[in-house]
């Protein structure tokens, strides 16, 4: 009998979770208060007291009355201090168990993966066709350091080892490890630094991506190419830390050229295993020698002390082909596999594994031109500021020269400059792809894309082997960016740059922000019109646009079902490529082990090919379609900017939520937010705590604020039946909606329900959830649904099996945030203020990880 997969989980997930968790909570960490007793007493207390109307301060009150009446305060906040300790890991626990029957759950030769797409290829007679566009698309996902938490290495090793126990059922391991796992500390005491920030996600590069990304190449090559030579790497890797300079000051030229560095020695390592392995099977004459010497040159890379001598890409190559020569020729092809397979990874990933993209914001581009007038005054003038667009944009395509940093007075200015010089030292050492992109954040104007351009000419490198790509971000940008784009395409310097780089322009478009700055419906609406506007352009002037998404992990920043969003967008979007970033938990959640990672990465390739193959005309949007969207669109504008010109907007986040402890966490090396003002500005605000703010409080805002009230409007107009239609027939719109359905999901008001008799609060709380109430009733009769996400009921499951774990230590939370509160205002002296607030900063982890996509 075929078990669906909401029925897997139950099996093979939350029973393995019920049993283990016994066993944790069983352990002997602390005799004294008996933690793991107490937690499932308070727990329970929790789900009864939100029920009842309680508030956080009434249901920890109770629990001590109730459990433990003879605790004085001390012994309180240190009972409370453990549950946060064990929730945490409780958290790991299913993580582990979720990695470990990953397979289990999810079909991994199912719809949307490569398997799958070569069967429906060959039935529908599609093979060649399939073939040919194989042949040059291409995935890249780019892993990114942004603050949302990552488990110290420690604590992934030990997930890694629980998932293999759990797998095996070994239950005298799995004891060992969870004992491990209580003893083992979560809390970073000191703020980790780019470099650190690096060797953190560098770690799934080498352990989970190396062998993934090559898998999916090796399943290409055997059964679509039937073992042709595949003229294109399919995947290729980008790195955002120790390259994104955007408001981190402590991302230096330095710790890029370490980083880059780094990212080759993790590769050489994995390609060193490789050639051991294969130096235990091909011991024959002749053959030996060649797989020893080339373990000699591998074994070198890795000596510290050893000078790199740029890309050997070639030459490893080189040696490999002879080797496989012998191999062919003199023993009956025999481990010859052992050969190709380690080419291919080199065809892969060369000498840098993956891409370092370099990033900085716009604004700080043109005090760097200033600083280059203050010193070259021949070159820039003084009065540039003063100069009209068109005049700078005239000015900037004929600079190139080599500025001498030592000239650079300002420190800003002389690090941006120091960062181009540490490009072209990367395409040296490692090879031109180990360093291509130069991303220009906060990007509104031709002028901003000049500039950064010019400043790359201005260091040495008139004919720059290396992508200028704009980052446009806010609703105002994205309306704009094809007019920016036409003018640099016609820009006779731009121009002659682009047809160097075989006329393909990569543009950036941010997610998170743009939800930030318009809201959900509006930020992926505007985001869809712009690609289909910079499309249009583009072709028009014989130029490839490759779209780049800033995603985060929330459907509020871009996440979610992410595939599905590529899927639906039709032919009017190019999309010779999916790039895309991966942020926080979203890397460990969806790309932590290598069938979670190679199904993902599978996902985002079918998404290609579904657009390009097998239903190109599908997603395109017909007419009237558009104008519902587009009035969709306006009304949920209209809606956000009215809440966030609320005078309550900023009071709320500043004094409720959890936002100003975000940068206590000790969890990302970049500040909270880019200014460097103690008062809160909306526009310096980063969307990562902005949005994992309202995810602490279970209030997803971004992810459904003005839903609701643009779906009740059109309601009013008599347009549910075509509203209904627009659901069943767009996949744009329905992956919109169930996105939403996810933040809806992930909310739970109970928690600050005490709110609404706020006298400061009161009525914007309940502004929120009025707004909550109506977008759940009205997704749900759009949708035809009984409940949210019922057509994703494994992954329903799952969110409230992580919801209830993690509904404590969100009490915990709230009740410190309250005491902070109260002592404050001065209605209460008995309390530490500085260990309430210790207690809201340990509390986010557990929180952040268990929602596995909240910031």
């Amino acid at each position: 009998m075929k078990h669906t997969k909401e029925e897997r989980f139950q099996k093979h997930v939350l029973s393995k979770y019920q049993i283990y968790n016994s066993i944790f909570m069983t352990l002997p960490f602390d005799s004294i208060t008996k933690t793991g007793v107490l937690l499932p007493l308070f727990e329970e207390l929790c789900v009864s007291g939100y029920a009842q109307g309680k508030n956080p301060t009434e249901i920890i009150r109770e629990f001590f009355q109730q459990y433990r009446p003879e605790f004085d305060e001390k012994q309180q906040i240190n009972l409370l201090f453990s549950f946060i300790q064990y929730i945490e890991r409780q958290v790991v626990l299913f993580d582990a168990i979720e990695e470990a029957t990953f397979s289990i759950i999810n079909n991994t030769e199912g719809r949307g993966t490569l398997r799958s797409i070569k069967d429906e290829a060959h039935e529908k007679n599609k093979r060649e066709a399939l073939k040919d566009y194989l042949k040059r698309f291409k995935v890249r996902p780019v892993l990114t350091a942004h603050p949302t938490q990552f488990y110290p290495g420690s604590v992934l090793g030990i997930i890694t080892d629980l998932a293999k126990s759990i797998e095996k059922n070994k239950l005298d391991e799995i004891e060992l490890l969870l004992a491990q796992l209580g003893k083992t500390p979560f809390f970073k005491k000191s703020k980790p630094s780019p470099f650190d920030e690096a060797v953190s996600l560098i770690w799934y590069l080498e352990h989970v991506f190396y062998q993934a990304a090559h898998n999916i190449y090796r399943f290409t090559k055997t059964h679509i190419f039937d073992g042709e030579q595949l003229p294109n790497e399919l995947i290729n890797l980008g790195f955002w830390p120790g390259g994104d300079r955007d408001g981190n000051p402590f991302v230096t030229a330095e710790i890029t050229l370490e980083v880059a560095a780094r990212l080759r020695q993790s590769l050489m390592k994995n390609y060193y295993k490789d050639v051991r392995k294969m130096k235990r099977r091909i011991t024959f004459n002749q053959a030996e020698p060649l797989v020893l010497a080339l373990e000699q040159k591998l074994a070198t890379e890795l000596n510290p002390n050893a000078t790199v001598v740029g890309d050997r890409t070639a030459e490893f190559l080189g040696d490999l082909e002879s080797l496989k020569e012998i191999l062919e020729t003199q023993h009956e092809g025999l481990f010859v596999n052992l050969v190709d397979e380690l080419i291919e990874k080199m065809n892969l990933f060369g000498c840098y594994f993956a891409s370092l993209d370099i990033r900085q914001d716009s604004r700080i581009h043109t005090k760097a031109i200033m600083a280059i007038a203050q010193a070259y005054p021949e070159i820039i003038p003084l009065n540039y500021l003063h100069l009209d667009a068109q005049q700078k944009i005239e000015l900037l395509g004929g600079l190139h020269g080599k500025v001498d940093l030592d000239q650079i007075k300002d420190e800003m200015g002389q690090q941006t400059l120091a960062s181009i010089y540490a490009m072209k030292n990367i395409q040296e050492k490692n090879g031109a792809k180990a360093c291509e992109r130069y991303i220009i954040s906060n990007n509104g104007s031709v002028v901003n894309v000049m500039e950064a351009f010019a400043m790359i000419r201005l260091c040495d490198w008139e004919r720059p082997n290396c992508d200028v790509i704009p980052l446009f971000e806010t609703i105002d940008d994205l309306k704009g960016a094809d007019k920016v784009m036409e003018a640099l395409y016609t820009n006779s310097e731009y121009k002659k740059h682009l047809q160097r780089r075989g006329n393909r322009q990569s543009i950036m478009l941010g997610f998170s922000d743009g939800t930030k700055d318009g809201g959900y419906l509006m930020a992926n609406w505007a985001i869809y019109r712009a690609k289909e506007r910079l499309t249009e352009v583009s072709r028009a002037h014989g130029i490839t646009a490759l779209f780049f998404d800033g995603r985060g992990g929330p459907p509020a920043r871009g996440g979610g079902k992410t595939h599905q969003f590529y899927a639906s967008l039709g032919n009017t979007i190019e999309h010779e490529e999916v790039q895309l970033t991966i942020q926080g938990q979203t890397i460990s959640s969806n790309f932590g082990t290598i069938a979670s990672c190679q199904y993902n990465l599978e996902q985002l390739i079918s998404s290609g090919i579904v657009n390009e193959i097998f239903a190109p005309d599908q997603a395109n949007i017909p007419p009237e379609q558009r104008l519902i969207l587009e009035q969709l669109a306006d009304l949920s504008y209209g809606a956000y900017q009215d809440f966030k010109n609320h005078p309550k907007f900023l009071p709320y986040l500043e004094k409720i939520s959890t936002l100003k402890y975000y940068a206590k966490t000790n969890i990302g090396s970049r500040p909270a937010k880019r200014g460097s003002s103690d008062q809160l500005n909306f526009s310096d605000l980063r969307a990562i705590p902005f949005v994992g703010s309202w995810s602490q409080l279970k209030q997803n805002v971004p992810g459904f604020y003005g839903v609701g009230i643009a779906l009740e409007a059109l309601k009013a107009q008599g347009k549910m039946t075509e509203l209904q239609e627009l659901y069943k027939t767009s996949a744009f719109f329905r992956t919109l909606l169930e996105n939403s359905m996810m933040s809806l999901s992930k909310s739970y008001f109970p928690l600050t329900q005490y709110l609404k008799d706020d006298p400061e609060f009161g009525g914007f709380w309940q502004l929120i959830y009025q707004e909550y109430l109506r977008s759940k009733d009205l997704v749900l009769k759009v949708s035809g649904l009984d409940q949210l996400m019922e057509d994703s009921r494994a992954m329903r499951a799952s969110i409230g099996v992580r919801e209830r774990i993690v509904l404590p230590l969100l009490t915990i939370q709230q009740y410190a945030l309250r005491s902070i509160q109260e002592i404050q205002k001065g209605e209460r002296n008995d309390g530490d203020l500085a260990i309430y607030e210790k207690m809201v900063t340990r509390s986010l982890f557990g929180n952040i990880n268990a929602s596995r996509n909240s910031a």
